[in-house]
């Protein structure tokens, strides 16, 4: 069965991640843009450095070639938003990437972006999982990937440089070269190297590079950029004197950061940096948007801006929506996912990282300085999480819980209950703490925010105790 999830459809490799499903997928698209009316149309193909995922991709063409659509294969392991930005740029309908993003090495998966290079969101989904419901596999015609290249039904090329140089023309880059930065990078072994390292360098920052290899198994570690994982990119940038370490997750669409002291940025503190940063240096005006598992102090400095935070539920589909809707400055989440007005309307860690340097340049302060004036202004929250593994029988049960039976932690102050994703309560002073289900992951997810770290802890405490977790 092919499930979409918050990001994608993602399987574990030779379990649910085989050539019979990826045959499937690209059928029940192909089904749903016929019906569409999109005959003969043109999608670009892409895929990260994970095992499997480049001839993973060439079976994705082979089924949209013999289906009658043409294909552009970029001919290289490339990031996620290169893909959407091509999408964009080209007026395509949609366009595939394989990658199971920052899961561990043994998924591997496939996100869908419609017009616009949109993340295809839950209708989209919903209707080619229908169409997958109706494919049989013995029915599915292709034609060989070489084949399909010689006909001229696949091409292959490379947007890098043109994805590149949109990302120049949005930065500062004088500010950049001026301020001389020394800056650690660390791609986690995924796709991200050759474009942030291209553009640090052309803005004439002194660059420290360490997992820019090719490495299925990413070192060992998950892709994910957090602080358990960036703990060798921290050491580097005490030690070479940096004043910025910045990492992206497997396919490039999540950025992490260390500060120059070899602290770990939490994601919410960079969504705040960066919102704050373009509204009051760059003097950018509009909304910002969050899901609804990321730091309320993002609505804080809204307000002291004058503007306004809208929390969407988990998925990057959603922010993305709001953004468009409100005309937001800035979008993101707590696993550090963000999007920015005028680029692409997805996450972008490369450009995210290239913000950040301007960031620090434009301002001639230091990550710990900036974020201190915000808090002198809107004050502190503090954040908690914490994830839970499930088993199939244990997340039913605990749904049932949850939803059907509606159960809840006897706490004071509660000021509202919200089920739209997951559990959250949100309480008379501001606070919050939620329970939700991962939609790429088999985790139980809990995050709480607070005053103080230990009633943030409490929160998730009452909860645990409650699930018996």
């Amino acid at each position: 069965m092919i499930r979409f999830g918050t990001g994608g459809w993602r399987a574990v490799i030779a379990d649910g991640f085989t050539k019979e499903n990826l045959r499937l997928l690209a059928a029940g698209l192909c089904r749903l843009m016929d019906r569409e009316g999109l005959s003969g149309a043109e999608l670009c193909l892409g895929y990260d450095r994970r095992f499997l995922s480049k001839e993973s991709a060439h079976w994705l063409a082979e089924v949209l070639a013999g289906w009658g659509y043409r294909v552009l294969m970029i001919d290289r392991s490339s990031p996620t938003p290169l893909i959407m930005y091509t999408v964009k740029t080209r007026n395509m309908p949609y366009g595939l990437m394989v990658t199971a993003s920052h899961n561990p090495a043994v998924y591997n998966g496939v996100k869908v972006f419609t017009a616009g290079g949109r993340d295809a969101d839950l209708s989209v989904t919903k209707k080619i999982e229908a169409e997958i419901e109706a494919v049989s596999p013995a029915d599915i015609p292709s034609i060989p990937y070489e084949t399909a290249l010689a006909q001229g039904l696949v091409r292959e090329d490379n947007t890098t440089n043109e994805y590149i140089d949109s990302i120049l023309a949005l930065v500062d880059t004088d500010a950049i070269r001026r301020a001389r930065l020394k800056v650690a990078l660390d791609p986690m072994y995924g796709v991200s190297q050759t474009s942030l390292r291209t553009i640090l360098m052309t803005c004439r920052c002194d660059l420290e590079v360490i997992h820019d290899r090719h490495d299925t198994l990413f070192g060992g570690k998950l892709p994910a950029p957090n602080a358990s994982t960036l703990s060798t990119l921290s050491h580097v940038v005490v030690d070479r004197h940096c004043d910025l370490g910045v990492a992206t997750d497997g396919d490039a669409d999540r950025l992490g950061v260390i500060d120059e002291t070899g602290g770990f940025i939490h994601p919410n503190t960079l969504l705040v940096l960066l919102y704050y940063y373009l509204v009051k240096y760059r003097g950018w005006q509009g909304p910002c948007v969050r899901n609804n598992s990321t730091t309320h102090l993002l609505d804080r400095v809204a307000e002291r801006l004058g503007q306004r935070c809208y929390e969407v539920p988990v998925g990057f589909k959603h922010i993305s929506a709001k953004m468009s809707e409100t005309d937001a400055v800035i979008g993101g989440e707590s696993s550090g996912g963000m999007a920015v007005r005028g680029h692409i309307s997805g996450k972008d860690g490369i450009y995210a990282a290239a913000l950040l340097t301007e960031m620090l340049a434009v301002t001639g302060k230091s990550i710990s300085e900036l974020y201190r004036e915000i808090t002198d202004r809107c004050g502190t929250l503090v954040y908690r999480e914490a994830d839970f593994r499930m088993t199939p029988e244990r997340k039913a049960e605990l749904q049932k819980r949850l939803f059907k039976e509606q159960v809840t932690p006897q706490l004071p102050g509660v000021a509202r209950v919200n089920r739209e994703d997951g559990v959250k309560l949100y309480f008379e002073d501001g606070s919050w703490v939620i329970c939700r289900f991962s939609g790429t992951e088999p985790l139980l997810r809990m995050a709480a925010e607070a005053e103080t770290g230990a009633a943030a802890e409490g929160y998730m405490d009452a909860w645990k105790q409650l699930l018996e977790l």
